[in-house]
């Protein structure tokens, strides 16, 4: 077991090494965006330099408002995200097993999945109203038709004599589920909600912006307002830096190892 482990998960300082080196880019393009402004002697109101934006982001994080913004943003994606999962999970394994209820629920998940995400902003807040729920509506619209699919996908191809096998072996309905089903389709399900979780994400700032008045979106938005264009770039590398750090440190190790794991790939 412990083998297994150690083949599967990777080292957290080799994966804090692995997004030290994918960031590297980035602080090139901070010294670019620093040469441009000065040479070109850029009105701050336009775009402000890197010290103003570091010293307006070290304000926001003395005072601790960065923190609460944060904090809301992530409390609302990883609900919405949550709630998203124990729903579509469910729902595509039985559109995997069952040909009635795939064929009847194909049409509807093609036609609400390209309206997954920033679409749904309007009419949640008439709802939900503004505020935490209208928000984690619309996360939860970003995941749920990414993550069905994907599960639907995930069951599909499993092979029909694997299922058949397991089943003259004596399995029943939870132990096909759990020892057949499930494992099967999990590489699939954990590409399907690191997808879904990015489309949440860029709907989680949308909807910031308009339905409450905590998290990053609103920073931007409010920044907006008072003309602080270096609090506004400032929240955007924050926004940027925390997705990366996610999906580098988090979901992709995560997708990875369910591949490695259950899937038909072998780590090389």
């Amino acid at each position: 077991m412990a083998a297994d482990q150690t083949t599967i998960f990777r080292p957290a300082p080799s994966r804090v090494r692995q997004a030290l080196r994918f960031l590297w880019p980035l602080f090139g393009l901070v010294v670019v965006w620093q040469v441009l402004v000065m040479a070109l002697d850029v009105n701050p109101r336009v775009f402000p330099d890197v010290p103003t934006v570091l010293s307006a982001g070290w304000k926001t994080i003395i005072d601790g408002t960065l923190l609460t913004h944060v904090g809301a943003s992530l409390l609302r994606v990883s609900v919405g995200t949550v709630l998203a999962i124990v729903t579509a999970v469910p729902l595509g394994i039985a559109m995997g097993v069952s040909r009635g209820i795939s064929t009847f629920l194909t049409p509807p998940l093609r036609f609400f999945s390209v309206l997954a995400g920033i679409a749904w902003i309007p009419i949640a807040t008439l709802w939900f109203g503004y505020g935490f729920g209208a928000i984690t509506f619309v996360i939860f619209n970003a995941v749920f038709f990414v993550v069905t699919y994907n599960t639907l996908l995930g069951v599909s191809t499993i092979p029909m004599p694997l299922r058949h096998a397991a089943a003259s072996l004596g399995a029943g309905h939870w132990q096909m589920l759990t020892q057949v089903l499930l494992p099967g389709a999990l590489p699939n399900i954990v590409t399907g909600i690191r997808t879904g979780m990015g489309f949440a994400w860029r709907g989680l700032i949308a909807a910031e912006m308009i339905a409450t008045n905590t998290g990053l979106g609103y920073m931007l938005f409010l920044a907006r307002d008072f003309y602080r264009t270096e609090v506004i770039v400032f929240a955007m590398i924050v926004i940027g830096i925390i997705w990366l750090l996610l999906d580098r440190l988090l979901l992709a190790p995560l997708e990875r190892a369910t591949v490695e794991r259950w899937g038909m790939v072998q780590r090389s």
